[in-house]
């Protein structure tokens, strides 16, 4: 395997360096993929739509493909092989769950040559990717097949409870063998398309033991960062408004529960960002290995899944993050701490990680050496309540309202003045209508409370205890020009106030 990573690493500097994968030759193993799946789903066609049983997904069906062909396989100029499909059926409702139709799914797996990343995982994996960007191809080890094919049964309840999530969509296991050589590969949704270039992509995985990107990957034309990467140039995080934040939230969080429930570990967050302030300037420059084929004229409609709907997002922008560019190739909004308006893609990845014995040694002695609560190896109830606590607190913000300036702030609070002055002169009138019902009740009629009234107020020496009917609107009326005054021209001496109050 880690030959493998090694290979991969020097072909991006050796172009004619053909990549092998268990001593075979990549050309061999996309051919054989190509061979394998078109002649697998084809068959497949022909069985009958069912429901899906338990044993389904414990099925394997073999054929043998020699090179000069067979009675049921075309002649290939690859070496002879076997090629095993994992629970055909079972993959089958997976396809179909997403949409994906047979004939589809051939197309863009059959119809043109897999296109080869050339940037390959720490596993040493291999990774292609479809000519029309919709369809990624992995190698995979025995024990992470092994764990998907168990994983299986609870995969398909969990897509029938909820087929709108950020983990992986498979869409079929295969297994290509050829001279005592067993290669495994998994077929899965691509969650970075490569129409929409990723000005940034991170790796995350919410710890910070040895999450920096290496000098070798920083010198990559696309390399991908890790957390602590992340921390450096996004110290602020992203920002979504709050229907789109709650969204992402919601489902992180049924997700890394669920992962959780299947005792899964050591998974990544894959986030790419996009900036469209800077794509307009590189539209003119914009490398030809970012756009699509010919035959794809344009921006390039996701068929399948995007970010956005696998959020359960309403796909359409939000607080006016997003005004222009409609085609945002399923992207979801958000922004950065300096304003730039971004789109992300994102999906949970390498969720093939069981919380075995190897992977709790693993933890132990790097608990003895460094802080256990940093590592990336850990049981899974902590990995994924510390995931979900740093793409909550520092990954992943909502967008707070804008805090008013002083001069708002001193308009509010005349404005609050006001309607409390004119609290004060209702309260005062009812309780002065209180106490008149009382005098009426002793036998004193409104003509006489009222001479009353109006008559202190050209007697001195008489007070009245509660102010008349003509005062209170006189109250009134003062305090609610004087205020409206005020409102007009904000910045105003509070003593004109005051001698208005009192005139």
């Amino acid at each position: 395997m880690s030959s493998a990573a090694e290979n991969g690493d020097a072909a991006s500097g050796k172009q004619n360096e053909e990549k092998t994968y268990k001593k075979t030759a990549s050309s061999a193993i996309k051919g054989a993929i190509q061979l394998g799946i078109g002649y697998t789903v084809g068959n497949l066609t022909s069985k009958p739509d069912r429901d899906v049983l338990m044993q389904d997904f414990y099925v394997v069906e073999s054929v043998f493909l020699p090179s000069e062909g067979s009675n049921l396989t075309p002649a290939h100029h690859y070496p002879d092989f076997r090629f095993k499909t994992y629970a055909p059926l079972a993959f089958r409702y997976f396809r179909e769950l997403f949409g994906i139709k047979p004939d589809d799914y051939l197309y863009s797996i059959c119809s043109e040559p897999l296109i080869e990343l050339s940037n390959p995982g720490a596993s040493g994996s291999l990774f292609f990717v479809t000519s029309d960007d919709e369809f990624i191809i992995k190698t995979v080890q025995h024990k992470e097949a092994e764990f998907l094919q168990k994983l299986l049964p609870g995969y398909y309840m969990n897509l029938n409870q909820n087929p709108r999530t950020l983990l992986p969509k498979f869409y079929g296991l295969y297994c290509m063998q050829s001279g005592g050589i067993n290669i495994r590969i998994v077929v899965m949704n691509n969650v970075l398309p490569r129409s929409m270039r990723m000005h940034f992509t991170y790796d995350l995985k919410g710890s910070t033991y040895k999450r920096r990107a290496s000098r070798k990957e920083r010198e990559k034309s696309n390399p991908t960062f890790k957390d602590l990467d992340f921390l450096q140039d996004m110290h602020e995080g992203l920002y979504f408004d709050t229907e789109t934040y709650n969204a992402l939230m919601k489902t992180l969080q049924r997700d890394c529960r669920v992962l959780e429930s299947f005792k899964i570990m050591d998974y990544s967050l894959l986030l790419g960002i996009h900036i469209l302030d800077h794509s307009l300037k590189e539209k003119e420059e914009e490398n030809p290995q970012n756009v699509p084929d010919a035959k794809r004229s344009g921006m390039q409609k996701v068929l399948y899944s995007t970010a956005m709907e696998s959020i359960q997002g309403p796909g359409k922008p939000g607080d006016g993050i997003i005004t222009e560019n409609p085609d945002t190739m399923g992207g979801i909004p958000a922004k950065s701490h300096k304003g730039e308006k971004l789109l992300l893609f994102m999906g949970i990845i390498d969720i093939l990680q069981s919380y075995r014995l190897m992977k709790k040694l693993e933890h132990s002695w790097k608990a003895l050496v460094y802080d256990g609560d940093t590592v990336s190896v850990h049981r899974p109830s902590f990995y994924a309540d510390r995931f979900l606590k740093f793409m909550n607190s520092r990954v992943f913000k909502k967008i707070q309202a804008l805090k008013a300036s002083p001069s708002k702030k001193r308009c509010n609070s005349i404005a609050a003045l006001k309607a409390t002055s004119q609290e004060i002169v209702s309260s005062i009138s009812q309780e002065w209508k209180g106490e008149k019902r009382d005098l009426l009740t002793e036998g004193q009629s409104f003509s006489s409370l009222d001479e009353e009234a109006l008559g202190s107020r050209h007697r001195p020496d008489l007070v009245p205890s509660t102010p008349s009917l003509f005062e209170a609107a006189s109250l009134a009326t003062t305090i609610s020009s004087s205020s409206l005054y005020v409102n007009e021209h904000c910045p105003h001496d509070r003593t004109t106030l005051y001698s208005n109050r009192i005139s």
